[in-house]
């Protein structure tokens, strides 16, 4: 029996160890994340990540933990920018507003399938022209959905949350927890 992490995130990792857990492999899957013309930005990051533990083979006893989590304002969703100028687009949009972040989780094991799903809401401050120049220099929002991580210097700005830090950095621990347990995958005590 083998926990498998379909994800190349740093974050998930450390979220994970949070808990105690080292996955006995690492492998972020090759999944196309454009969404679909009028996808609500929950459908879509669940979408995304039930194509993630599909795109993963294992064998019959492996546990395979994949997640996805994207920022939605309204129905408009803010994935990882393409650039600066994109990422400099997000963080204007979001400036002063608040907004969701979405992550869904998908525990596999055999032909079963757990998912859940985290909707937190956060609100960000105005953000001066400075403080997004600033930002954007110090590289902290490349590969992050919405163009920024609450866990480095963008925390700054987030003055309030309502939900899962821990689902805003890229994985809710406790959901987790629940999903890995109920496919057999012990988490406390171990």
């Amino acid at each position: 029996m083998r926990l498998i992490l379909g994800s190349g995130s740093p974050r998930r990792l450390e979220l994970l160890g949070q808990l105690g857990l080292s996955p006995d492999a690492v492998c972020p899957p090759e999944v196309d994340e454009t969404p679909m013309k009028g996808e609500l930005p929950r459908d879509y990051c669940t979408r995304i990540t039930r194509a993630k533990a599909e795109a993963l083979a294992g064998g019959a006893d492996d546990v395979i933990l994949c997640a996805d989590t994207t920022v939605a304002m309204g129905r408009r969703i803010l994935g990882k920018p393409a650039d600066a100028g994109e990422a400099a687009a997000f963080l204007y949009a979001l400036s002063g507003r608040r907004h969701r972040v979405i992550t869904a989780v998908a525990v596999k094991r055999g032909d079963r399938l757990w998912k859940r799903d985290v909707v937190t809401q956060v609100k960000m401050k105005r953000l001066s022209d400075g403080e997004v120049n600033g930002y954007l220099a110090t590289g902290d929002w490349q590969g992050k959905a919405g163009a920024y991580a609450i866990q480095g210097p963008a925390g700054a700005f987030v003055p309030w949350i309502q939900g899962s830090f821990s689902a805003v950095m890229g994985l809710p621990v406790h959901e987790t927890a629940q999903l890995l347990q109920a496919a057999g995958w012990p988490v406390w005590p171990r």
